[in-house]
């Protein structure tokens, strides 16, 4: 017996936030402003560290690979935002939505891959400074980069397989401002519990293992620094540790409670807002946090722009 025909949505239509006409422009100059100036910091980072010599130390090039996954991942999602914003026409094909879901996979959990080898670093910075940098080599720091995209070019084929082979006949309203997994999966013709489980699988490898290997690292990181006699050189290593926390805290917790629950618990809205938290805000305050308040890189502004010499 043959099953009654099937029609299947060609394109998504994104709901956004649940906004009144008044609000709309101020959300659309907010968004937009944050937008600008998560280029302007991390496109700033990332050219000073090619052009300054001085900059060109391990944990420099992984703030710099940093700075281009936030551009990335962010000029994936909000620009889409913004026009949806400004327009009454918000929807979006089903390929598009396909390749943004894809593309923000990859970039979202290479950074989370990141995170961890920055941990390394700081480790090997703080544990064994005398060998740092015959332990951190070019080749190593190249390698370890590699391994994070490469897990996250493999994981977000996973995860984006998963869902898209679902079938999807109707409704076609996403209640969200992008293509993300677990919004899109609500609207599957399907079961999804087996996407729950993936999800949830996938997530010890793409969030928990990381953020693990970064608790263990930090717990002796912690034990060396208090180890260290001078009381400047303790406050030193913790304001750098201090950094790296704080960025991880703000990108991994929300990741994790967005991707690890289960799809029938979670919350539009609150999905919603988290997913500001780690793709935008966490993009916007990073170059804040670990790279513009550093003596270093202020040297490099001052050397670069030639405002140095002038001094």
């Amino acid at each position: 017996m043959q099953e009654p025909n099937q029609s299947f949505v060609t394109e998504f239509i994104l709901l956004g936030f649940s906004l009144s006409p008044r609000t709309t422009p101020l959300l659309f100059s907010a968004f937009l402003m944050i937008y600008l100036l998560i280029i302007l910091g991390n496109g700033l980072i990332a050219i000073l560290i090619c052009l300054d010599s001085h900059l060109h130390t391990p944990m420099y090039f992984f703030i710099g690979i940093l700075s281009m996954l936030d551009l990335g991942y962010t000029t994936t999602t909000v620009p889409q935002m913004l026009a949806h914003l400004a327009s009454e026409k918000k929807t979006i094909p089903f390929t598009s939505c396909v390749a943004q879901m894809y593309i923000f996979l990859v970039l979202g959990i290479t950074e989370s891959w990141l995170f961890a080898i920055m941990s390394i670093d700081r480790y090997v910075a703080i544990c064994h400074p005398l060998r740092y940098k015959v332990i951190m080599s070019p080749l190593l720091c190249g390698v370890m980069v590699i391994f994070c995209g490469l897990w996250g070019v493999i994981s977000a084929l996973v995860y984006t397989v998963f869902a898209m082979h679902l079938p999807y006949c109707g409704p076609n309203r996403i209640n969200h401002f992008f293509c993300e997994v677990p919004a899109v999966l609500k609207l599957a013709c399907a079961d999804t519990s087996v996407n729950d489980q993936v999800d949830f699988i996938l997530g010890f490898s793409v969030i928990l293992i990381p953020l693990s290997l970064i608790l263990v690292i930090y717990f002796n990181i912690f034990i060396a620094i208090l180890k260290i006699c001078s009381a400047q050189g303790q406050l030193k290593a913790f304001s750098t540790c201090a950094s790296h926390i704080t960025v991880v805290t703000m990108f991994s917790v929300p990741a994790m409670v967005m991707y690890m629950k289960p799809g029938s618990k979670a919350s539009s809205e609150e999905d919603k807002k988290l997913a500001l938290f780690y793709n935008v805000i966490s993009a916007f305050l990073n170059p804040i946090i670990y790279s513009l308040r550093n003596k270093d890189v202020k040297r490099a502004v001052l050397r670069v722009t030639g405002w140095g010499r002038a001094l």
